[in-house]
């Protein structure tokens, strides 16, 4: 799987670099929302299609939340060590780390305090998402089902849902996609409050 999408990852770099008509490049926004749709449609027919997820996690209650949770931790205590490591503004690495994932919005909100760490956050944020696309087949795999969700995190409920379905089960897709949400929300409160330190 994991060569499959580092192939489809290099002929669209090709593709964009090479071949691909100007009318296709202007609408590959619309083309991305269609394919993530039908991605998350055919998701939601196989969780439909097994009853006792739903039993199985109203039986986990607010232990569900420990994956969110110790995402967030992770995420922020990388961001400090980045910090220390790249002598990096402590706020502004926080409010980088704090990104998981999203970098649109991460680095909207950090740029008019700092071009520079607005950069870092998007690029960061970015490679994190592609590299849990190629990292989450390994992880499955070799470490354990829940820990994908902690890799793409606030992508695990929407472009990184799949991956997670295709590589573990029923119930830890229902985990991840809550678990994105929560980490979504998580993003729209963490950023703002660090960028406001670095104020």
């Amino acid at each position: 799987m994991t060569k499959n999408i580092l192939m489809a990852l290099g002929l669209g770099i090709l593709a964009g670099l090479f071949a691909l008509p100007d009318w296709l490049y202007e609408n590959t926004g619309l083309l991305m929302d269609l394919g993530l749709c039908l991605l998350l449609f055919f998701v939601g027919i196989d969780l439909g299609s097994n009853r006792n997820i739903f039993n199985n996690l109203r039986n986990l209650g607010f232990r569900i939340l420990i994956v969110p949770a110790g995402t967030i931790l992770g995420s922020l205590a990388g961001g400090l060590i980045c910090s220390l490591i790249f002598d990096l503004n402590i706020f502004g690495a926080l409010a980088i780390a704090s990104g998981m994932s999203w970098y649109t919005l991460s680095a909207i909100i950090i740029t008019p305090i700092s071009s520079e760490l607005g950069t870092i956050a998007f690029l960061s944020n970015v490679f994190r998402e592609v590299i849990a696309f190629v990292a989450i087949p390994f992880i499955a795999k070799n470490i354990g089902y829940l820990e994908t969700i902690a890799a793409g995190a606030a992508i695990s409920m929407d472009t990184g849902l799949p991956m997670v379905t295709r590589n573990t089960n029923s119930e830890v897709a229902v985990i991840s996609f809550i678990s994105g949400v929560i980490l979504s929300l998580a993003v729209t409160v963490l950023v703002p409050v660090f960028v406001g330190f670095m104020a």
